[in-house]
């Protein structure tokens, strides 16, 4: 779908054999962009990468933009616009020409998502501080993505919105009855990246790795026992509606994108201490655990929907750090699936193309669970079903795992990319394209990969 007429003498530059060392993250959620510095070189606008032969193309033209977080929509209906964010503006791209224009300007916009149903989007505008840690009103909003004309849907005291359903009548939201920032004191969040700087010492003073010291304090926050709550607020009426109440770290908002009712959600923390992934109906009812823990060490979690909504997907290693799957569970039918793939091809996120013929991740640095010697790649994955020998099945094969594999592909290598920010990869509506971010050549931009091999 991306027209690749448009050329510069920068696009012409072939990049590849990069090798650069990063700081690990695990999962995030996006922050609002922030202008790079204006001394950073512009990147190229286009080239094949040297080590794949892959086509890569730069589609945001401002230094500090960004793409959406792995699971948003962030495409229109018309199947060819995609929504973005720069520094003061959202923004839409269209696919085929690479045209940019401005939807909504000025000051604290957060973009959310896309709505799959009427093409708007959605977005926040949050009250400046007064630099204390006191919660802040955020005000919600939804624009027409042609004009820009905005209406105003409602303001939450406090909190944050998650996600859409289906049919764009309810917005998804998290409450905590307090604020615990995850790295305590001085050490805050760099605007460049996904990650606060975390930082905490061994028993003997020594300090701990940057992702040992996540660990310890995303343990501290779930030991908090915060009370939270999942709500709901009317798209029409701005009528908020509590769905759960705990006190487990509840995060990861999603709502299924064919059934206006279900959603997903997480217990966040460590991932070896909790039972991650959640559904519940819009009711409050049905609350149903995804998947249970087999072995001690175990995770999942980085959990998606499929674009048809039958299945959840997630990353699963049995044990951390050593064996590692994309599961699946098909939400009607209760069948399990599990992909293998190998220690350089775990991804921070994974995802799915919009037929579910294809999966791709963004690859990892070594100091991450994974461990990967050489992980920092964009990959394409062909699912492959392991088949029966000779076509004998188990007397009970329906009601076992079905076991896979992954077939890998390099597109884009990442050697240049500090993975404090996550890459974020989705397939374009048509699946010909991966989108990403990245922040390669200094500044954070938005790219593309053609899923195809450049002739």
């Amino acid at each position: 779908m991306l027209n690749l007429t448009r050329r510069t003498a920068a696009g012409a530059l072939v990049l590849g054999g990069l090798a650069a060392t990063s700081r690990a993250v695990a999962q995030s959620t996006p922050t609002q962009p922030v202008p790079a510095p204006a001394s950073l070189a512009e990147p190229p606008r286009e080239w094949i990468d040297a080590d794949t032969g892959h086509r890569v193309v730069r589609l945001s033209d401002a230094p500090g933009s960004s793409s959406l977080y792995f699971h948003q929509n962030s495409y229109l209906p018309d199947g060819r616009t995609m929504v973005f964010s720069t520094p003061g503006t959202i923004s839409a791209l269209d696919l085929q020409t690479r045209a940019i224009r401005p939807i909504v300007t000025g000051e604290g916009l957060q973009l959310l998502f896309a709505g799959r149903k009427t093409g708007d989007i959605y977005f926040t505008r949050t009250a400046p501080g007064d630099g204390s840690s006191q919660p802040r009103a955020t005000t919600v909003f939804a624009a027409n993505a042609t004009t820009g004309a905005e209406r105003e849907i409602g303001t939450i005291a406090s909190g944050s919105i998650g996600s859409i359903n289906a049919d764009e009548t309810l917005l998804l939201g998290q409450y905590a009855e307090r604020d615990m920032p995850l790295q305590p004191r001085t050490r805050g969040r760099d605007g460049r990246y996904d990650q606060a700087a975390y930082s905490a010492n061994w028993p003997d003073g020594t300090p701990m790795t940057f992702a040992d010291a996540k660990e310890v304090r995303l343990n501290d926050r779930l030991e908090a026992r915060i009370p939270m709550e999942i709500f709901t607020l009317d798209v029409r009426t701005g009528e908020r509606r509590v769905v759960h109440r705990a006190t487990d770290w509840l995060n990861h908002l999603q709502f299924s994108p064919t059934d206006p009712g279900l959603i997903m959600f997480c217990h966040e923390g460590p991932w070896h201490k909790v039972d991650r992934i959640w559904t519940i109906r819009t009711n409050g009812t049905g609350m149903t655990r995804v998947h249970t823990r087999t072995m001690n060490m175990e995770i999942a979690g980085h959990e998606w929907f499929a674009d048809d909504g039958k299945t959840i997907w997630y990353d699963l290693q049995t044990p951390r750090g050593q064996k590692f799957t994309v599961a699946g569970y098909d939400l009607e039918t209760g069948v399990r699936t599990h992909y293998h793939l190998e220690r350089d091809e775990w991804s921070v996120h994974f995802n799915s193309s919009h037929d579910g013929a294809l999966f791709a991740g963004d690859g990892g640095d070594p100091e991450m669970v994974a461990r990967a010697p050489n992980g920092k790649w964009i990959y394409l994955f062909r699912p492959e079903a392991i088949p029966d020998v000779a076509g004998l099945s188990a007397p009970n094969a329906g009601d076992l795992i079905r076991p896979g594999i992954f077939r890998s592909e390099r597109l884009v290598n990442m050697g240049a990319h500090d993975y404090r920010l996550e890459p974020n990869i989705t397939f374009t509506p048509d699946n010909r394209w991966l989108v990403f971010r990245s922040n390669m050549h200094g500044a954070n931009h938005v790219y593309a990969v053609e899923v195809t091999k450049a002739a």
